[in-house]
This record gives structure tokens, C-alpha cells and sequence, in this order.
């Protein structure tokens, strides 16, 4: 698990580091050679280098970053601050540059760089950027050569809120001891390029991990298989999906829970999908129902059956389908997973509520194991906001909408929020090729799959969301992010976990 900071909590991690005696001039070497290794990795033309020095600590790592390039090819310093504002550490460290020899200049240098270092504004910016370092970053931007971010491109905000006005883009952003929320979410990950994460010696450790993400290590979380043992240890997954014209997406969440590692799935659909799931997937189950039959009565049976419970993939929005819904929200004490027409269906449901009451009220049995799954589109009309409201805070969104009505939120976008209203994980998994019909059936199915084995339902949809981003990365680098579809996407789950596993057991 890895935790992902804000700038309130950076600056924290940084004074309690010099509190504990380490100087902060010494962070800012480690901060400058980690800078300058990172570069040398990266192989970049360091002929012609430009570091270009703003007048808070930022500056600071700059100024040592040049200093210790010096000699290696031409060097052009730039200090685009103010005196008068400069912190103690940058002054100290742009003497020093002096006394090595290197001529800063304050008016911007003309000519052409194969490399500028950005080390302008840093993580601590909160406004607009005008001015001077307006004119700098347009420059910055126009020129051809490579671009190395100190910490964060100058201009994008460290506490996830966007782009400044306008921000420098980098090809290599270094950041330390943790990556910031910023550096995660767009548009300032597009920002970005490679993002490098360096540890210079500041603990993080004792900052609440409020927001975190997976990284590969964290598949050790995955629900392990024993060798004694058969379909019914991995769980009975019940899937409320299709309609008329829309066998495909059961079929898909279907073979994604199938692919997770559940034991069984059973498919509740109308009878005119009955031939084209059995036929897709036949290792699936089939209850079946026809408009006007006792279909609740057959519900019922099969939520009995089940460990865990999905509903809403290409289910449609008919009044029997909202039956259905009204029915598991009233009566399914397992898990429920709901997605797309099921939000869509549940939208309608909790207008209905919340006339009434102040927030929408789950039965008891269910407070805590529902999770929703809604794209921005749809947590539109669940929560009643402006989709662009949404999109400028997904995390905020996603934390009050799960806090205020018990249940684990799936806030779907570029980078998906999972929230339970108290913890809170960022996924930074999966790609573009991911935008395909289908690709949200498999999601639902990937979780289902999870909370079946036995899951806690919170890192189900969490680890859910990461495995299904993994196996989107493993469909495009295998098919390409025009080609691939979501039945790969449901394919390639199994491949990253048998990659997993395999790493595991070799000890790698």
C-alpha cells in the first residue's frame, strides 16, 4: 500500500523530519541528487542544461541540482524570483552555486537547451500563476528540448485541484518521499511524463493514510486457493443482469467473476438471453424469467443460493427490472454490488426516499455491504450534482456520498476513487484503452468475484478496482489501446493473476 500525500501533509512530513534533526539543507541535497541520478537514468542530453530557479525551497533544489551538474556540459541558471522572498535554504544554496563558479542569471536566457530543469514554484502553490512565471512556463513549453520537474511541474496543484492557469509540462517529474494526489489525478498527471518517486530520508509514516493506492506487492491480498477444497470454497456469485438486446453484458460479468477466481455463478435474466449465455459461457448457471411471471418468487430463491450479489449490467430500467432492485435492497442480506442500470434504477429509488427523509436509509442487514459503482454520469443523478462539480472533486464526492448513505462508493473516471466515507483509495492502474463498452460489466463481475471468495467488502472493491485496471494495462500492451475489447479485459484478470501467484511462489 502506498499513501499519497497533499501538500498540508508533505510540509508536515518535512518539518517533522527537521524536527528530528535532520537539517532541511540536507534534504535538499539528497532532493538535488536524487534529481540528477534520475536524470542520468533516463539518459537525457545534458550538454546544454538550463535550470530554471524560483525563490522558495523549490529553488533551493535547483540551484543544488545545477551545482551539481556543473562541468558536464554548458549551464545556464535562471533565478525568475524574488529576492526578497527567498527562503534561507535557497539563498544558502545559491551562494554556493557562486562559489562553484556558476553565473545565475535574473533575466531569462535566450537560446537553445537540451534539457531545462523546472524548479520554479514546487508543491506549496495555492493561485493562479501570473506574470513572470506565466511568461516562463509558455516559454518553457514552446521549447524542444527535454523538461525534468523537481518535485511537482510548476503550476499543478499538489492537492489534486488541476492546473493553475497554466503549468509547465514535463517529460520526468522527481518527487519525493511520496507521490502527491496532484501528480495522481488529471489534468495534472498529463502533466507529469514519468513520475519518479524518490525516498531522500523523510518518513511518511506518520501521516494517517487517508488516501492510498496499490502497487503490484499488494496482490498478496488477493484470496489464496487450498489444495482441499471445491467449487463451493470460492464462492456463489448471483448475477441480476440483461435484458432484451443486452445478453452481452451478463455474459461479460459472468466470465470476469468467473476469471477472479469465484466457484460458481449463476446469471437471473429474462428468458430471451437463456440460449446466448449458455452458449458464451457455459460454465454459468441460467435462471431465467418471463415479464408477468413470479419473478420475485424466483429471486428469492436464487438470492438464498448466493454468497454475494450484482446487480444492474444491461439490466435496463423497465419496471420489472425496478422490481428486482426494490426487491434487493428490501430483502438481500449478502453483499450487493450495483452498477449501470441498477444506478440508474436506484436514482429514481432514492429520489423517491429522500422526498421524505433527509438521506436515503438502507436496511440494516445491508448498511455497510453495498457497493455502488456509478461513472460520473451516473453519480450525477444519484447525488443530484453538476457533472463538472463532480469531476473537480472526485475524492470529495466520492468520501461524502459514501459517508452520508453507509456504503462503499466506486467513483468511476481516469483515475476511480473507492471510498467507504472514512478510508479512501486511488487507483492508478488501467489506461485509455479501458473507454469500451463492457469494460464496466467487468468490473462489476471482478468484484463479485473477490467479495465471493470472502473479501471484506471495502478491499474487494478497492483490490477489484486495481486488478481490473491491471488486466486493462495487460489487454493493451498485448493488443493496443485501439484494439482491445472487454472480453480481454475479462481474459487478461486471469493472466495477472496467474502472474501474481507465480511471483509469489518464486519469492520475487
Amino acid at each position: 500500500m502506498e499513501v499519497l500525500l497533499n501538500a498540508k501533509q508533505m510540509k508536515a512530513c518535512d518539518e517533522r523530519t527537521i524536527s528530528l534533526g535532520i537539517p532541511s539543507m540536507v534534504l535538499m541535497e539528497r532532493a538535488a541528487l536524487a534529481v540528477v541520478e534520475e536524470m542520468e537514468k533516463a539518459a537525457l542530453d545534458l550538454s546544454k542544461v538550463l535550470v530554471v530557479c524560483g525563490s522558495g525551497n523549490n529553488g533551493g533544489d535547483g540551484f543544488a541540482v545545477a551545482r551539481l551538474l556543473s562541468g558536464r556540459g554548458q549551464m545556464a541558471v535562471c533565478f525568475v524570483g524574488k529576492e526578497t522572498s527567498m527562503t534561507k535554504e535557497t539563498a544558502l544554496q545559491r551562494h554556493i552555486c557562486e562559489n562553484f563558479g556558476l553565473k545565475i542569471s535574473s533575466n531569462f536566457p535566450d537560446g537553445e537547451y537540451t534539457t531545462i530543469v523546472d524548479a520554479m514554484l514546487g508543491i506549496g502553490l495555492s493561485r493562479a500563476v501570473e506574470g513572470r512565471y506565466a511568461e516562463v512556463i509558455e516559454w518553457i513549453n514552446a521549447q524542444p528540448a527535454k523538461v525534468v520537474a523537481v518535485d511537482i511541474p510548476s503550476g499543478v496543484s499538489a492537492d489534486g485541484q488541476g492546473v493553475f492557469g497554466t503549468a509547465v509540462r514535463a517529460d520526468l517529474t522527481v518527487t519525493f518521499a511520496a507521490r502527491k494526489l496532484g501528480q495522481i489525478l488529471y489534468p495534472g498527471a498529463a502533466y507529469c511524463g514519468r513520475l519518479i518517486c524518490r525516498d531522500i530520508g523523510i518518513p511518511v509514516s506518520a501521516v494517517p493514510p487517508r488516501i492510498f493506492t496499490y502497487t503490484k506487492q499488494d496482490l498478496i491480498r488477493l484470496p489464496k486457493r487450498v489444495p482441499a477444497s471445491h467449487k463451493g470454497t470460492y464462492g456463489k456469485v448471483l448475477l441480476i443482469a440483461g435484458s432484451e438486446g443486452m445478453s452481452g453484458a451478463a455474459t461479460l460479468a459472468a466470465r470476469a467473476a468467473f476469471r477472479s477466481g469465484c466457484g460458481m455463478v449463476r446469471v437471473f435474466t429474462p428468458s430471451c438471453n437463456r440460449t446466448v449465455i449458455q452458449t458464451v459461457i457455459p460454465e454459468a448457471m441460467v435462471t431465467t424469467w418471463e415479464p408477468g411471471e413470479e419473478k420475485l418468487r424466483l429471486l428469492e430463491k436464487a438470492l438464498a443460493w448466493s454468497d454475494v450479489v450484482g446487480i444492474g449490467p444491461g439490466l435496463g430500467t423497465s419496471e420489472d427490472a425496478g422490481e428486482l432492485l426494490r426487491f434487493c435492497l428490501e430483502h438481500c442480506d449478502r453483499p450487493l454490488v450495483i452498477d449501470a442500470d441498477g444506478l440508474n434504477l436506484l436514482s429514481a429509488y432514492l429520489s423517491a426516499q429522500t422526498s421524505t427523509t433527509e438521506t436515503f436509509l438502507l436496511p440494516d442487514f445491508l448498511r455497510g455491504k453495498v457497493i455502488l459503482t456509478p461513472h460520473i454520469g451516473e453519480m450525477g443523478r444519484l447525488a443530484g450534482m453538476d457533472c463538472k462539480a463532480i469531476a473537480a472533486d472526485l475524492i470529495g464526492t466520492a468520501q461524502q456520498f459514501a459517508l452520508r448513505h453507509k456504503v462503499i462508493c466506486v467513483l468511476k473516471d481516469a483515475r476511480t476513487v473507492v471510498s467507504d466515507g472514512k478510508q479512501t483509495y486511488l487507483n492508478t492502474s488501467g489506461n485509455d484503452g479501458m473507454a469500451v463498452a463492457g469494460s464496466g460489466d467487468v468490473l462489476t463481475g471482478v468484484i463479485c468475484g473477490l467479495l465471493a471468495q470472502g473479501m471484506p467488502v471495502f478491499d474487494a472493491a478497492a483490490l477489484g478496482v486495481y486488478l481490473h485496471g491491471l488486466a486493462g494495462d495487460l489487454a493493451r500492451a498485448e493488443l493496443g489501446a485501439h484494439g482491445m475489447m472487454a472480453g480481454e479485459i475479462a481474459d487478461s484478470v486471469g493472466k495477472v493473476l496467474k502472474e501474481s501467484i507465480e511471483k509469489a511462489d518464486t519469492g520475487m
